[in-house]
């Protein structure tokens, strides 16, 4: 058996549901994958200030609708083998809140991190966001996204002002993350919630909500494609039917024009993570070598 599974298994403790945030009366955690190396089993100090560790920020996918952090564990072992931080997020699905609470939940689980970085032992210059499907959207928006757009008002200890008032009408700090890696994440959501490409997924995303349309522009990746934005990196099946491989494209193109650092990975002739696993290899080989270019 692979070496690596039993380093993995003697290196690292597991800290689930930790609380990052509380919103509209429900509890959301991570779970934090991290070296004991950093962490003291007496308990007296907790965690040891050992380290920076590159730290990644993971969203499941499911349409945001399905899925939770646990099922997508083995996603991580990649980073995991690395010696790397891992940080699972849980996230509200459209059962327990409509768009856009989603993407408001993803930016606060990334603030929390890097509010969190010295305790944990996170190396808060090399936060990477990843997920895949509806998570690689949240990594993209948790990553691209202005706070002007208005999504963090609720991430907690953001600008030390207490009074809901005062804290509407503050200024809020810009989130700075060292690179994304999006999975066939939807980068148009406009794009599925009408024909020839409309997804059901996204309309019970969207729900009832008036004005579907300028939600799905708010929360759609591709309205915040600007100059400064952090490297990213897609990787698509180019016979995706859950998520069209056209929305790996024109992110890719949108970011070329940006002059973006950016790369696009097809990997052809496969559906919606329908890889082999020289497929899913040759991607994580990708995937490294993209961080090594602009993270490491």
């Amino acid at each position: 058996m692979n070496n690596i599974l039993f380093e993995i298994m003697s290196r690292y403790i597991i800290l689930p549901n930790v609380n990052y945030l509380r919103a509209d009366g429900v509890d959301l955690g991570v779970d934090i994958y991290v070296p004991k190396d950093n962490f003291d089993i007496s308990g007296v100090d907790d965690f040891k200030k050992i380290k920076n560790i590159p730290t990644v920020v993971y969203f499941h996918g499911g349409g945001w609708v399905v899925g939770s952090k646990e099922e997508s564990t083995l996603k991580l072992l990649p980073y995991l083998s690395k010696g790397w931080a891992v940080v699972n997020v849980g996230y509200r699905k459209a059962s327990e809140a409509l768009a856009p609470s989603a993407v408001e939940d993803s930016r606060c689980a990334v603030w929390w991190v890097k509010r969190n970085a010295e305790k944990y032992g996170f190396n808060s210059d090399q936060i990477i966001l990843t997920g895949h499907s509806a998570g690689g959207h949240l990594a993209l928006l948790a990553g691209i996204l202005p706070a002007s757009a208005g999504f963090d008002r609720r991430c907690p200890n953001l600008t030390g002002i207490n009074s809901t008032l005062n804290r509407a009408n503050a200024t809020l700090p810009e989130l700075e993350v060292a690179a994304i890696i999006n999975w066939a994440g939807i980068t148009d959501v406009g794009d599925l919630i009408k024909e020839p490409n409309m997804r059901y997924y996204a309309l019970m995303w969207l729900g009832s909500i008036q004005n579907p349309e300028l939600i799905a522009k708010r929360v759609s990746p591709l309205t915040y494609i600007r100059k400064g934005l952090p490297p990213i990196l897609t990787l698509h099946g180019d016979k995706d039917v859950v998520v069209p491989y056209g929305h790996a494209v024109r992110l890719h193109d949108a970011l070329e024009e940006m002059q973006t650092p950016n790369q696009l990975h097809t990997i052809k002739g496969k559906e919606h993570f329908d890889f082999s696993s020289d497929e899913w290899a040759e991607s994580y080989s990708v995937v490294d070598a993209f961080i090594s270019k602009y993270v490491m």
